[in-house]
């Protein structure tokens, strides 16, 4: 039985590099119609309210997505119940330390403890 993978979709780029680079970037994307976005800012917990009651789940999900993962993928990985991931993620569970340092070592991430 093939298991259901959910990938998240992109709808922006971010470039970084040199001024003359970032303009040849610029006109090429508009010619390909491109826009680019606006500088308003939105705050975080406006775009995610989640954040106030459960960011530790929220960057862990964030992160996940970012890394293009999948629960499955990041449950192999680092050895922790595909389940146990939702429920963290979910904020049902608590992430703990050791599962923290897995995760970050699974995720790339310098500091575990921005899971706990």
């Amino acid at each position: 039985m093939l298991e259901h993978t959910k990938r998240h979709h992109t709808e922006s780029v971010r470039f970084y590099g040199s001024p003359q680079v970032l303009n040849k970037i610029r006109k090429y994307a508009s010619t390909a119609g491109a826009v680019e976005a606006s500088s308003d800012s939105i705050p975080a917990t406006e775009l995610f309210p989640e954040l106030v009651t459960n960011p530790q789940g929220t960057y862990l999900k964030g992160i996940r997505c970012r890394e293009d993962m999948t629960q499955v993928e990041l449950s192999e990985m680092t050895g922790i119940p595909r389940r146990h991931i939702s429920e963290m993620e979910s904020g049902k569970r608590p992430v703990g330390k050791e599962n923290a340092k897995k995760l970050a070592a699974a995720l790339g991430v310098t500091d575990y403890r921005m899971f706990l």
